[in-house]
């Protein structure tokens, strides 16, 4: 099993973050929503100079929240974000929950997202079915698919995604009460550097 996450502490989480940008291609994309929402996580938790901050690293300072940017920017922006809020949010996998977290916020806010929840009908099996095909509509990389454990239960699989586990926590957790789900759980593991699995469960 690949070392993962979980175990990483501050300085191992953020050298992770520095071989999956390394691992990214000129091809790998994701949209300014994403960014966006890390920068609100940001400026609310740390204000307007860590905002600055991080905008910096990435290089950018203007975001269209429609617009393809190279996931390599996300993975220094998120870095830096991590390291900066860490201390507020339980360290950097805390980070990275608020930051998925948000993430789910502002993806079911936009057209993407709520065409995804239209064909979810309020079910969370049809959500998790039509959510791969909903992820290549934000980003431009990676397979997604869930595998059937029970009635309300699943283990999602993700491959060659750059974001590590805690993040795709928040965002999993957040998209099935998006979908009305109650009681819901998410546990996630790191296979690979890109690859992650997630036990879900709900009522």
């Amino acid at each position: 099993m690949y070392a993962g996450y979980e175990s990483s502490s501050g300085g191992g989480a953020a050298w992770e973050l520095e071989l999956r940008r390394l691992a990214a291609t000129d091809d790998d994309m994701a949209r300014g929503m994403f960014f966006q929402g890390t920068l609100d996580v940001v400026g609310f938790l740390g204000g307007d100079g860590a905002v600055a901050r991080c905008k910096g690293v990435a290089g950018m300072w203007e975001i269209n929240l429609l617009h393809l940017y190279p996931i390599s920017r996300y993975l220094r922006m998120s870095s830096t974000a991590a390291r900066l809020l860490a201390p507020q949010l339980d360290g950097f996998e805390g980070v990275l929950r608020r930051m998925g977290t948000q993430a789910t916020v502002d993806f079911v806010a936009s057209m993407f997202g709520r065409e995804l929840m239209r064909t979810a009908n309020g079910k969370p099996r049809h959500l998790l079915e039509s959510l791969g095909e909903a992820y290549l509509a934000a980003v431009t990389y990676g397979e997604r698919y869930p595998v059937w454990t029970g009635e309300t239960s699943a283990r999602f699989i993700m491959r060659r995604d750059f974001m590590p586990a805690a993040y795709h926590e928040g965002v999993l957790h957040g998209v099935l009460e998006a979908v009305g789900a109650r009681e819901v759980r998410v546990h996630g593991r790191q296979v690979g550097l890109l690859d992650s699995e997630y036990e879900l469960s709900w009522k």
